[in-house]
């Protein structure tokens, strides 16, 4: 086990929405920026944390897409909330799932003893990046941002026994239980924005394909390409954790569509154990399961000693499961 505790959090969410059927989506206004959303996500889970932003140790932005290629926009977010900070500032993507892969590493340098404070920042603005040619994605995304500061535990002992903490004094303690993440590359192209960096630099833009510039979903065959990897990839995840569902007071999967239900019973997992907030927010990108998450502590959903299970599928294909108590 990885000793941390989730010390604050926040999330920013935009006031325009619009309406597709009976799902709501949210939608950023043109004046509002990324790095705007990003900012007030962090700037709200300081505050709640106690941390002061010269105390972190290290900023991790865990977005889809960055804000611009060159610096790491966990350099941007340094610049707004913590510019005199003495900290390590870097990004991590693993798409929608960036957010889980963020904590994963951020709770092994806490471990380690490198880090106490640890800023992680999750958010996209994918209504900026889609294809209203693409009804099954257009109708699908929403823009977001949320934020944790995840600390050190006093006397706690950093890595542990782990696999499902069998010692009782360590079993209760807040931090990582188990982690796993998985890559199928066969499935790399079910999803994806090609347009951007070196496959197809801005500059050609105006003699290119403009959909290359936008996100690019085969929504059937992401659907199945996932229903097919995920069933052993949970197998392998509660195999090393040494957990069942049963063990989890929540699951918080990434809302990735309104197949989410679907996903959920061929995995074995019952309604009211997981969260399926897709009509209501619908897919968030990097913010989805953070997001998620913060509204259930929020809500009262999950106290302190409770086992939440983030997980989640991302473009790659990528899936992404690690078991975190409270």
């Amino acid at each position: 086990m990885r000793v941390c505790r989730i010390a604050g959090w926040g999330s920013y969410l935009p006031p325009d929405t619009v309406r597709f059927g009976d799902h709501t989506r949210y939608r950023v206004a043109d004046d509002v920026s990324h790095l705007d959303m990003l900012a007030a996500a962090a700037s709200q889970a300081l505050e709640r944390s106690g941390v002061t932003a010269d105390d972190l140790d290290c900023i991790i932005s865990a977005c889809a897409a960055g804000i611009q290629p060159i610096p790491c926009t966990a350099a941007l977010v340094m610049e707004r909330v913590a510019p005199g900070a003495t900290a390590a500032a870097l990004d991590v993507n693993t798409t929608c799932t960036s957010f889980i892969t963020a904590v994963d590493i951020a709770s092994r340098y806490i471990a380690a003893g490198e880090y106490r404070r640890v800023l992680i920042v999750s958010g996209d603005v994918g209504s900026r990046f889609l294809n209203p040619a693409q009804p099954e994605s257009f109708e699908l995304f929403s823009d977001a941002a949320a934020a944790v500061v995840l600390t050190a535990v006093d006397g706690g002992s950093g890595e542990g026994s782990g696999s499902g903490g069998d010692a009782a004094d360590e079993v209760r303690l807040p931090g990582v239980v188990a982690s796993l993440q998985q890559t199928w590359p066969a499935h790399a192209h079910d999803t994806e924005l090609r347009g951007g960096l070196s496959l197809h630099p801005a500059q050609d833009y105006a003699d290119g394909d403009p959909a290359d510039y936008l996100f690019d979903m085969n929504g059937r065959q992401a659907l199945m390409s996932m229903l097919a990897v995920l069933p052993g990839f949970f197998d392998r995840f509660f195999d090393k954790a040494g957990l069942t569902i049963g063990d989890c007071a929540l699951v918080i999967p990434h809302q990735a569509s309104p197949a989410l239900s679907l996903a959920m019973r061929k995995l074995g997992i019952p309604p009211d154990v997981y969260v399926d907030r897709v009509a209501e927010y619908g897919n968030m990108v990097s913010a989805s399961v953070p997001y998620t998450l913060v509204r259930c502590l929020d809500e009262g959903r999950l106290a302190p000693g409770d086992l939440v299970l983030l997980c989640g599928t991302a473009a790659g294909l990528t899936a992404n499961a690690l078991a975190l108590r409270l």
